[in-house]
């Protein structure tokens, strides 16, 4: 199962998921919890201004529900092969 979860709104998430034809539930983490709980909501900085963000993370969950890799600074443009051959192992 692929779920993709990020601080966005429901409303942004449904305009991104029918832009890109996904096939997958992306759900909404207006708050940041989930984010917060993975250690992933952290300061960033960018043109010397700093504020809060979600670094780009995969984590594939085994059936335990345990971390069994997480992928870190993530580039969306070759990321799905990526994780597709790590799932294969």
């Amino acid at each position: 199962m692929v779920l993709g979860i990020s601080p966005d709104t429901p409303r942004k998430h449904q305009n991104f998921k029918k832009k890109y034809k996904l096939p997958y539930t992306l759900l909404a983490d207006v708050e940041h919890k989930v984010a917060e709980a993975y250690g992933v909501w952290v300061e960033k900085k960018f043109m010397g201004r700093k504020y809060w963000g979600v670094a780009r993370t995969t984590f594939v969950i085994d059936a335990n529900g345990r971390i069994a890799k997480a992928f870190e600074h993530v580039n969306p443009e070759n990321h799905g092969a990526e994780v597709a051959e790590a799932l294969r192992h």
